[in-house]
């Protein structure tokens, strides 16, 4: 990649687009503009991370594990006390990193179920069905089994399974298959999302591959990629977007603006987005007036957030791992030295099991995403930073994952302070069908453990305990459940008045303003969101240089 600029070079300076956001969709949107031959500024608050932490594929545990670390590459945020979850505030970093978080997540590549998009276009926003959204998976990813009808061969993301699983993942995997009664799935991204798998990841060669990587590492001289410099304000004049307001460093030097003579591009997360479009008078009217901001645009902008949400089970368990500080950093030493060596060239989640909680009635698709991983897990993730457990017995967790939430929750602003983390309210467990469906998932793990197939490698319960039942699971619930970091539907897409941007993500009542990441997702995808961000910034771009 091109040395980056600072954010002193950007002052003053137009370019045809400027996008905002260097994450999972908005590296790939600046790279395709300027594929074209337009002129493209990205503007990127954090900085370039070339080093282990960011490359070698297991670290990804290292930056949820040491909070130095993580404030390294991620905007540190919580939620407002969760009042369905003991009043307690859950962590909802995210990445401030060139890459986003393509950088810093667990690499799990998942579209979603293809009946998701097809819900997306039925719901009001055409042209997203899964038909119209597969070029764009396609384009972007490079599988290892090759191109197929399904699948893309060439793209920039190199897509590839988890090898050398743990020999407890491997029993579970059996056991869960036939339990659930799904069987061993050899693609969950091929023609059928339910099963069991080993894990899909964004990584090559015991290397992650972000979009930083895929898309910018490479890119030509009329990308100018700016890092250190955070969007405080889209300028807008006569109704029109015509650049943004900076901000660069810790002293807040105020920068001359970034302009567009086409369009500005917002692709600043889910949490990120909506408090930039509230901070330039763009949503609802009465809490912009409340802040003291001219309201430009009175639409829903920060309303119908909702994440996906997972609650661990831990279990002594041989052959599994052990979640000890030291031997992961004796496994951490060794892959960066050798790459491909040691479990640390994959993520720390091995397999991955799409399954039907049996709660909701007539279900079409799977609600239940299931993790697998051979090691540890601490209680109550509520303070920033991975706090392993002092027991660092070799051990399993499994993480029944609600990936179809009901309850939905807002983003509104805390403070008119660019720097201020907005209010987040995802109202986790607001509806009781979540809560039910997460009790369904850990009883189908105990079942699954009883199966003869790994029920005699498996010894204590650690979390929640052989004596928590009924009542008392959905209670550990309460107090043990965690977002997992997926949060959309903030800038919601469609045509009716629920909507912030068009089908073409186009800002209603703005011209020459889209939204390209995950808030614009009208409902949430049936599994991890960095893969459908990423076909979101493709379909973006798309949509753009096709007018």
């Amino acid at each position: 990649m091109k040395p980056t600029r600072t954010s002193g070079d950007a002052a003053g300076e137009s370019s045809d687009y400027v996008v905002v956001g260097s994450g999972s969709a908005g590296a790939i949107v600046a790279r395709r503009l300027a594929d074209t031959g337009a002129t493209v500024t990205l503007i990127e608050s954090g900085r370039q991370r070339r080093g282990p932490l960011v490359t070698v594929p297991g670290m990804c545990g290292a930056i949820h594990a040491v909070t130095p670390l993580q404030r390294l590459v991620t905007w540190p945020a919580y939620t407002v006390p969760q009042q369905h979850m003991k009043g307690r505030k859950l962590p909802q970093s995210h990445g401030r990193t060139l890459g986003g978080g393509s950088v810093i997540n667990g690499m799990a590549f998942v579209r979603g179920n293809r009946r998701n998009y097809d819900d997306w276009a039925a719901d009001g926003a055409n042209g997203w069905g899964f038909a119209d959204v597969l070029p764009s998976f396609r384009r972007l990813e490079h599988f290892e089994d090759g191109p197929s009808e399904l699948r893309g061969g060439d793209g920039p993301i190199a897509v590839e399974r988890a090898t050398g699983l743990a020999n407890i993942t491997q029993s579970y995997m059996a056991a869960l298959a036939e339990t659930a009664g799904v069987g061993i799935n050899d693609d969950y991204n091929g023609t059928q999302q339910s099963g069991v798998s080993p894990i899909q990841q964004s990584a090559c060669a015991g290397r992650r591959v972000g979009t930083d990587r895929g898309y910018l590492w490479d890119a030509p001289t009329n990308l100018r990629v700016v890092t250190g410099a955070t969007a405080t304000r889209v300028l807008i004049e006569g109704g029109r977007a015509r650049g943004v307001e900076l901000v660069a460093g810790r002293n807040r030097r105020f920068l001359a603006p970034v302009r567009a003579s086409r369009e500005v591009i917002i692709s600043a997360g889910s949490l990120g987005s909506p408090r930039l479009l509230m901070l330039s008078g763009i949503g609802p009217a009465a809490h912009l007036r409340d802040h003291g901001i001219k309201v430009i645009a009175d639409v829903p902008v920060g309303d119908n957030l909702h994440d996906h949400l997972f609650v661990p089970m831990s279990y002594h368990a041989v052959g599994g791992r052990s979640a000890s500080p030291l031997s992961f950093a004796r496994f951490a030493v060794r892959e960066c030295l050798r790459p491909r060596s040691t479990y640390l060239a994959h993520t720390l989640f091995e397999a991955v099991a799409f399954v039907d909680s049996g709660v909701r009635t007539g279900a079409e698709v799977p609600d239940l995403q299931m993790f697998i991983l051979p090691m540890g897990y601490p209680e109550n993730q509520d303070r920033p930073g991975l706090h392993l457990p002092a027991d660092s017995s070799l051990s399993l967790t499994l993480m029944p994952t609600l990936i179809y939430p009901e309850s939905r929750g807002t983003v509104r602003l805390a403070s008119t302070d660019p720097f201020t983390a907005p209010l987040i309210d995802p109202n986790y467990l607001a509806e009781s069908q979540d809560r039910a469906t997460l009790v369904a998932g850990m009883e189908l793990v105990r079942e699954t453990l009883a199966h003869k197939a790994i029920a005699r490698q498996v010894g204590r319960e650690v979390l929640p305990g052989s004596d928590q039942h009924g009542a008392d699971l959905a209670e550990f619930v309460r107090r043990n459940a965690s977002g997992v970091y997926h949060p959309v539907g903030t800038c919601r897409m469609g045509t009716d008045a629920r909507s912030v941007v068009d089908p073409s993500l186009r800002v209603r009542g703005v011209e020459g303003l889209r939204v390209a990441d995950a808030s614009i997702m009208p409902s949430i995808v049936g599994g991890n969101t960095n893969a459908a961000s990423m076909m979101i910034g493709e379909r973006a771009a798309e949509l753009i240089i096709d007018g």
